[in-house]
C-alpha cells in the first residue's frame, strides 16, 4: 500500500467530515503528525484540486470537486439501475453478451453487463475500459456527440489512433467517415477492431435534454456476425436504446409534416 497516498486520502476524508474550515494545527493534532507534514499534505490536496485554502485565514476546506465526482458516480449508478431492465430484455431476446457503457475521454467504461449463456460468447468486464474508436459503443457515442463534425476536435479527444488488431482504424479521415455512417444508420459497428474474433454493435441512449449519456452494446463472436444476423441484432438494439432513452425522459422531436405536391390545381 502507498502510505503517502493513504495519508492524503485519510486527511481529505477527515476534512470533509469536519463541516468547517480547518487549520494546519488541526490536521497535525488529528493525525498525530508534524505540522510540516500536515502542511505538505494539505498543500498537495490544494495543488491537485481536492481542497482550497482561504487567503485571509489560511485555513483549508474541501473543494467542490468532490461534489462533482460524487454527482457523476450517483448518475452512473442511477443509469445502471434505470436501464438494467432494457439490457435484460435484449439479453434474453438475443442470447448474446449485452453491456452498458459511458464515454470517458478517449475510452468507454463498462457500467453493467449480461453475459451470454452460449458456449461460444464474447465477454466484457464491468469497470473495464476500451478505446472508443475501436468499439461499437464508443463509435455510437462519438457519433451522437457529433465528434466527427470537426476533425481537429476529434483528434484532440482521441489522441493517437493505435492499432489493436489489423482491422483497427488508424486514420482519422477513415474514422470520421465511419462515425458519419454510424449516425446515419443509428448504431455503431465493430468488426474485430478491438479484439480478434469479437464483433459488436452499439446504440446511444439519450437523456431528457437530448444528450447521449450512455450506449447499449452487443458483443458477438465473429462467427455469428453474418449480414442477416447483424440486421436482426441491430433492429433489436436500436429498439432497446430507444426504450432506454424514453425511460430517461427523452422525447424525439416530431417529424415535420410531409408536403403533398400532387394536389390538383384549383381553377
Amino acid at each position: 500500500m502507498d502510505s503517502t497516498l493513504a495519508k492524503g486520502l485519510s486527511v481529505l476524508d477527515w476534512l470533509v467530515r469536519q463541516q468547517r474550515d480547518c487549520r494546519v494545527v488541526d490536521v497535525a493534532e488529528a493525525f498525530d503528525m508534524a505540522r510540516s507534514n500536515a502542511h505538505r499534505t494539505l498543500q498537495t490536496l490544494v495543488a491537485c484540486g481536492w481542497a482550497v485554502q482561504d487567503s485571509a485565514t489560511s485555513a483549508y476546506r474541501p473543494s467542490l470537486r468532490l461534489f462533482e465526482l460524487g454527482s457523476l458516480v450517483e448518475a452512473a449508478a442511477d443509469l445502471r439501475t434505470l436501464l438494467r431492465p432494457h439490457l435484460a430484455s435484449l439479453a434474453a431476446s438475443t442470447g448474446e453478451t449485452i453491456h452498458l457503457a459511458v464515454l470517458d475521454g478517449a475510452e468507454i467504461v463498462y457500467l453493467d453487463k449480461f453475459d451470454s449463456p452460449l458456449p461460444v460468447a464474447a465477454y466484457s468486464r464491468v469497470g473495464g475500459r476500451a478505446p472508443a474508436a475501436c468499439v461499437a459503443s464508443g463509435k455510437a457515442l462519438l457519433a451522437a456527440w457529433g465528434e466527427d463534425a470537426d476533425l481537429p476536435r476529434l483528434r484532440a479527444r482521441l489522441g493517437e489512433l493505435k492499432p489493436h488488431t489489423p482491422n483497427s482504424l488508424t486514420d482519422f479521415a477513415a474514422l470520421q467517415a465511419e462515425l458519419r455512417r454510424t449516425r446515419e444508420r443509428g448504431h455503431g459497428e465493430n468488426r474485430e477492431e478491438w479484439r480478434l474474433g469479437v464483433c459488436g454493435l452499439g446504440a446511444p441512449v439519450f437523456n431528457a435534454r437530448g444528450e447521449p449519456v450512455a450506449a447499449i452494446g452487443i458483443s458477438v463472436p465473429s462467427i455469428r456476425f453474418a449480414r442477416a444476423q447483424v440486421r436482426s441484432l441491430a433492429e433489436g438494439l436500436r429498439a432497446a436504446a430507444a426504450g432506454a432513452s424514453r425511460t430517461l425522459g427523452f422525447a424525439p422531436a416530431p417529424a415535420p409534416p410531409a408536403l403533398n405536391f400532387n394536389l390538383r390545381r384549383q381553377t
